[in-house]
């Protein structure tokens, strides 16, 4: 009697002690930027559960989600990779991998987290399961000079395409042997600052800073090359000053048609996705930096550069125009759908909070406190090709 009283005993404080049961699909993160620590949230609840600290500088830093959506690849500026357990709220291992990084993505099959580093320039490829360092890919573009890297993007087949910004190139490798990657390089133009895939998988796109246009590669016909479209995206004959280069990551494709901010107008860009065209431009209150589509592509929310940066519009896609007006806080940095839209979650990094509203009556839900928030990302994005 006293064995079986002592083995229920042990069994309830190991209970208590352990960490609550949760599901993956509705968790998230808040990163905070100055104190280097993030805040883990539950987005059905719309309430935090945990910080985690001790994760260096992540002044730019951005996550992608294991394949279970259980665990977080987190790139920051200072170089480091760290892995988290949004189960267990710990580190579970963290690398210092380069000296200047911004970003990151993972592999089509959840086994192969890949860097891309401006310091040294080029990408680095980790096993997801224990950080070990595979392969690397030198950003060489001519005998000795090395180029930043940015724009890198999970494609199908466990390939990476990214862009070269002093380089000027495309480049697509093949991490199906992670120990042997297998590179091809596209001439894109001059000084491509940021790219994305397209929510198919298809298309890879690069903004051009030091000229007007983007640069497109057909992934499925890569041997075509890259081409220029929309070559009059950009700031045109007269250069207007940028507060802030839009984060091409931050595009939205919903309903055949691609919105991208227009570099340094107050304006939306219209493309149809089909002819690769301009079709339409919509006025907004400021310069836009994201412009990102909810779940459904029936709206789209967008934030602005300074000093506009308290702002953010609504655009109505079946309308063609801003529907709602609104001004949630100081320093709008990022937005985040919940995964099926019902709410947005704008971080107020000058307020020092996290604001959520409903994106149907635009009432304001709840807001979460955090220390000069940026980055808001969903294990939802576990599911999806390009982040």
């Amino acid at each position: 009697m006293r064995l079986l009283l002592s083995c229920f005993l042990a069994l309830f404080l190991t209970a208590c002690t352990s960490p609550p049961l949760r599901g993956t699909g509705d968790l998230g993160l808040i990163i905070e930027r100055s104190s280097g620590q993030v805040t883990l949230v539950n987005t059905s609840t719309r309430q935090p559960y945990a910080r985690i600290s001790g994760l260096g500088d992540l002044s730019h830093a951005s996550a992608v989600y294991s394949r279970d959506g259980r665990y977080a690849f987190l790139f920051g500026r200072d170089g480091g990779l760290s892995k988290i357990d949004l189960l267990e709220a710990r580190i579970v291992k963290r690398v210092i991998q380069s000296g200047n990084a911004i970003g990151g993505s993972i592999s089509q099959d959840g086994r192969i987290v890949v860097v891309q580093n401006y310091t040294p320039g080029g990408i680095k490829a980790f096993d997801a399961e224990t950080l070990e360092l595979l392969s690397e890919v030198p950003a060489e573009y001519a005998p000795g000079q090395f180029s930043k890297v940015v724009g890198l993007a999970d494609t199908a087949g466990n390939k990476f395409a990214y862009a070269l910004f002093e380089g000027g190139e495309i480049r697509v490798t093949d991490f199906s042997d992670p120990l042997a990657p297998k590179t091809q390089r596209f001439p894109a133009g001059r000084q491509p600052y940021d790219g994305l895939v397209t929510p198919d998988g298809r298309y890879f796109m690069a903004g051009l800073f030091g000229e007007d246009g983007i640069a497109l590669l057909d992934l499925w016909q890569p041997e075509k090359g890259a081409r220029k479209i929309l070559e009059n995206y950009g700031r045109g004959q007269e250069k207007r000053p940028v507060f802030k280069m839009p984060h091409l990551r931050g595009w939205s494709v919903a309903q055949g048609k691609a919105y991208l901010p227009a570099i340094g107008r107050h304006e939306v860009l219209v493309v149809d996705v089909a002819t690769w065209q301009e079709v339409g431009r919509i006025p907004v209150r400021g310069q836009p930096v994201f412009v990102m589509a909810r779940p459904d592509g029936r709206q789209i929310w967008v934030n602005f550069a300074f000093p506009d940066n308290g702002k953010v519009d609504v655009i109505d896609t079946l309308a063609g125009q801003v529907v709602h007006r609104m001004e949630p806080g100081k320093g709008i940095l990022h937005m985040e759908f919940a995964p099926r839209g019902e709410h947005v979650w704008l971080s107020a990094r000058d307020d020092n909070k996290v604001v959520i509203y409903h994106t149907e009556t635009f009432a304001k839900l709840g807001e979460i406190a955090a220390d000069n928030p940026s980055g808001i990302f969903f294990t939802s994005r576990a599911a999806r090709i390009g982040f």
